[in-house]
Parts: C-alpha cells; structure tokens; sequence
C-alpha cells in the first residue's frame, strides 16, 4: 500500500481554547502522516513506499524467493517485526545482505567454504566434482542431501581437502594411490606410487587386498625414508 492510502494517525486530545490561536492545520489534534523511516538508506532491495505496519514505519525489505519459508517466485515486502521472528524466513538464509534486488542469500562461514544446510554446515564442493549438485554458490556448489564418501570422491581422483575457496583436491590417479576406510569422508592414507605402472600385469601379483596393503606399507616406508634422506630441513 502506498504512502497516499496508508498512514499512521497521530492524534491528541486537548482542550480547544489552548490552541484557539494556533491555526488549525498546526494544532497537534490534526492527524498527520508519520514521516519515520524504517531503516536510514533505502536503495536497492527495499521498497520505500510500503507502510510498514509491525513496526509503524515507512519501508520494507524484499526477501528472495529462496530465502522464504512459503513457496515464492518473486521477492516479497516483509516488515522488520517478521523479519526479527524468523517465521517466514529459512533458518539456512541471511536477510541482511542482498542479493542483487532483493535480501537473502544462503549463510556461509569459513572463507565460503561451508554452507548452511538444514542448519548445518556442509562443505562447498569445486565446481564439477558432485555428481548432482542441488545448488551452485560463488565458490563452488552443495548438495542438500548425503555428502559424497571418500570412496565416491577417490574414484574421480578427489580428496575432501580445501582446494583455495572450495572442497575437493585433484591427485593423479597414475602417481596417487587413495586409500578410504568405510564411508568416511577423509582417506586414510594417500600413498605415492613412485611412477610404478599399476596397469602392468606382474608375476608375483599380491593374491589378496591384505598382501596388496602389504606392498604399500613397504613403498611408503620407502619413500619416506627417501624423503628424509634427500629434503631435509
């Protein structure tokens, strides 16, 4: 509603012969419009000709659809007072910074490389690296549903590591070996295959996975041995 049909009354009782020489139109009986604004600089993502009546002021902020709790296509005009309460907006959203022409985007932490989901944190994933994304932010994109598993990421070459402002590191799959226990995110070990061709059939195969962990015990113990012989601080 617009300034010209909504506004909030002022009126005062007192007697007329106190003001009998005060012109009518200055007398505080008069009602008049309340020129208070609800926030000092009203630009882009606010509509100041809405008579905000929770907190009896002009001006309301326009929420993004996807920050609201109802189902919403276009921004919609909320008043500081249903802003303060939460009830119409996701608990995962920010009202108070804009996005583009409207307020509400997804909370971040960490440098925006963990996003809110359902009121956790969940890790941003670079661009690319889940299957099916639900949701692409600045520095990468989410899923709202399971997070991918050590084995899911190690079988595209990833690790759950930060990669610069996003999750996701790159290890070449002919020089890295990733090694994951059961569904958990994080590899247990990531071993160095020293430029062995793992494609090559060999005589003396490891018969079982026991006899293959076995090898790469023995070629880590090596290369960290190397390690310190030839880089040391």
């Amino acid at each position: 509603m617009k300034k010209t049909f909504a506004f909030s009354i002022y009126c005062l009782m007192f007697s007329p012969v106190a003001f009998a020489a005060t012109p009518w139109w200055q007398q505080p009986t008069v009602c008049r419009l309340d020129p208070t604004d609800c926030y000092s600089k009203m630009g882009a993502g606010y509509d100041a000709e809405l008579w905000d009546s929770t907190s009896q002021c002009w001006g309301m902020k326009l929420i993004c659809p996807d920050a609201l709790v109802a189902e919403e296509y276009q921004p919609v005009a909320i008043g500081r007072t249903e802003i303060a309460s939460g009830n119409k907006i996701k608990e995962d959203f920010d009202p108070d910074i804009l996005n583009g022409d409207c307020f509400g985007v997804r909370k971040t932490t960490s440098n925006g490389t963990m996003a809110s989901v359902n009121g956790e944190y969940v890790r941003v994933w670079c661009n690319g690296i889940l299957d099916n994304a639900d949701e692409y932010l600045p520095n990468g994109e989410i899923t709202y549903g399971a997070q991918p598993t050590c084995s899911d990421l190690a079988e595209y070459g990833y690790i759950a590591v930060e990669n610069n402002r996003c999750y996701g590191k790159y290890y070449d799959m002919a020089k890295y070996y990733i090694e994951c226990n059961g569904n958990d995110i994080m590899p247990s070990r990531l071993i160095v295959l020293n430029g062995a061709d793992y494609t090559m059939s060999s005589g003396n195969a490891p018969a079982d996975k026991d006899a293959a962990n076995d090898i790469f015990d023995k070629m880590e113990s090596v290369s960290q041995t190397q390690r310190e012989k030839y880089f040391k601080n």
